[in-house]
């Protein structure tokens, strides 16, 4: 059985902040209480027998910070590769916006659009096709490893296309959430024959 564990990465707003759309061109590092919910994810995965052999990041700083912290969490030592298929997706003239503005320039129905069934709003530079592509390639090489648990660290925008891994996008979909919140992570598993889901948007409560 292949292992693939998704993690969106830690919060990269603390109290006081104002959240913005963070994506390709932005690069936060984690605060505090993201830290918080990287050592959670390590020591949940440490827990439930998820350590991974292989971790794989974007080249975002939240999601290298990410990784660190649950490798030392789980006390372990294990590659860490960057892929650019994990780096988030770019919000073109939405890029940085609060939230607030984003929804006075494409409305709240392309916001539910993209977040129920993964549309792209008007003037995001996205390609869905590419990133579906990349997503299934990087499935077909697990498949070939000769390891077994692996952790790709990635963002919002770029998770919500992982699940086409499963072939079924739309059964997918009628499941699970498309959105991992931050510090939340999801399973697809290969059998040897196919993809599965094993859940979606599970987020460890931090240590006290």
């Amino acid at each position: 059985m292949k292992t693939l564990i998704i993690a969106r990465h830690g919060n990269t707003f603390g109290p006081g902040d104002t959240p913005t759309r963070v994506g390709a061109r932005t690069d936060l590092p984690l605060v505090e209480s993201g830290k918080a919910q990287a050592k959670a994810l390590g020591l949940h995965f440490l827990e439930n027998g998820l350590v991974p052999d292989v971790v794989y990041v974007s080249p975002l700083l939240r999601t290298q910070h990410t990784a660190d912290i649950i490798l030392q969490a789980t006390n372990t030592e294990a590659a860490i590769e960057t892929l650019e298929l994990l780096r988030e997706i770019d919000y073109g003239p939405d890029e940085n916006r609060p939230e607030e503005a984003v929804i006075a320039r494409i409305g709240i129905e392309a916001i539910k659009l993209w977040d129920e069934r993964a549309i792209v709003p008007k003037g995001w530079l996205v390609d869905p096709d590419k990133l579906i592509r990349g997503w299934l390639d990087f499935s077909q090489s697990i498949e070939k490893s000769e390891k077994n648990t692996f952790l790709a660290v990635t963002s919002n925008g770029a998770a919500r296309f992982a699940p086409h891994i499963t072939g079924d996008f739309e059964g997918f979909r009628a499941g699970f959430p498309l959105k991992l919140r931050t510090g939340a992570y999801g399973i697809l598993q290969f059998d040897g024959d196919r993809w599965f889901a094993a859940g979606w948007d599970i987020r460890p409560e931090k240590p006290s």
